[in-house]
């Protein structure tokens, strides 16, 4: 039941709870279908922290989602309660002590699948803005990480000493005191990049796995060009297509262009810091990661 990569993963990243997690997991997923009155209807699939079940029940197709209690999945109920369906997908259950939902089973189509990337950033910027609605009480605020942005921004220029500018690296930190420390009371995603946004029946498609923050709708932009600018390697001039589409994601989400483009150039320069520390998920060390982070430094220069 349990795939391969996600055990895998769960025990590098937390160790003995992560092995005594996934050796419960089985009679967790048992407790649940039984409690929810779901069948198995497919194999497993996982996400980064979760196992994901097909599963069918009183409501039709649905998928049983169980995580690892981790920050990122902490508030996902939450955030999709709030929704009620409204651009991402219909939550039917949720037991908060096991971290697990039912919701709504979207189908297996991506948007990180299609190749237009107008259409990429269109559909994103809609969802952006459809999921952008006042924000519930107990969420985490986006403003509440400020300090340890800046802290990082400054600890990775003292740590990588002239590896980007010093204006980049000020431009970084103004982003932090002009847009981070003070934002509105709107309900974000947190993580909307184009594997998380899938196709449905119900609406032509479906935001998953939300982190959900309370903040700036704008910072979805960062989310969602860091992936973009790796999948667009090698394909021409990357810079002058980040920006096109960046324009459109701006327009469709009724955001201010400025605005997006500061919080992509924060989260880039966070990036090629963190690269160097611990690697990217697609490269942790070799050849590949040398070329990726020096990839990230050009579009962090070069993101004006």
């Amino acid at each position: 039941m349990i795939p391969a990569p996600l055990a895998r993963s769960t025990i590098e990243r937390e160790g003995e709870a992560g092995a005594a997690w996934l050796a419960a997991l089985p009679a967790i997923v048992d407790d649940l279908l039984i409690r929810w009155d779901c069948v198995v209807d497919g194999p497993p699939t996982h996400g980064h922290v979760g196992l994901v079940v097909p599963v069918r029940g009183a409501a039709g197709p649905a998928v049983l989602k169980v995580s690892f209690p981790h920050r990122s999945s902490a508030h996902e109920a939450k955030a999709l309660a709030t929704w009620g369906g409204r651009g991402a997908a219909l939550l039917y259950e949720q037991d908060d002590e096991r971290c697990a939902i039912l919701l709504e089973r979207a189908r297996p189509s991506r948007l990180v699948d299609l190749d237009d990337g107008d259409e990429i950033a269109t559909v994103a910027g809609q969802l952006c803005h459809r999921l952008s609605v006042p924000a519930p009480e107990g969420l985490p605020r986006l403003a509440d990480l400020a300090d340890g942005w800046a802290d990082h921004v400054r600890a990775g220029a003292r740590e990588f000493p002239g590896m980007l500018p010093a204006s980049v690296v000020d431009s970084a930190l103004a982003v932090v005191d002009e847009l981070g420390r003070r934002q509105p009371d709107l309900l974000v995603h947190g993580d909307l990049h184009p594997r998380n946004i899938l196709r449905g029946d119900r609406e032509p498609w479906l935001a998953v796995d939300p982190t959900g923050w309370v903040g700036d709708p704008a910072y979805d932009g960062g989310t969602l060009f860091k992936p973009r600018a790796y999948a667009l390697r090698g394909r021409g001039d990357v810079l002058e297509a980040l920006r096109r589409e960046m324009d459109v994601f701006a327009e469709a989400a009724e955001l201010d262009r400025e605005r997006v483009r500061r919080w992509v150039q924060l989260q880039l320069v966070q990036a090629a810091y963190w690269g160097r520390r611990t690697g990217f998920s697609v490269a942790r060390g070799g050849a590949t990661l040398k070329q990726l982070v020096a990839f990230v430094d050009e579009l962090a220069v070069s993101w004006r």
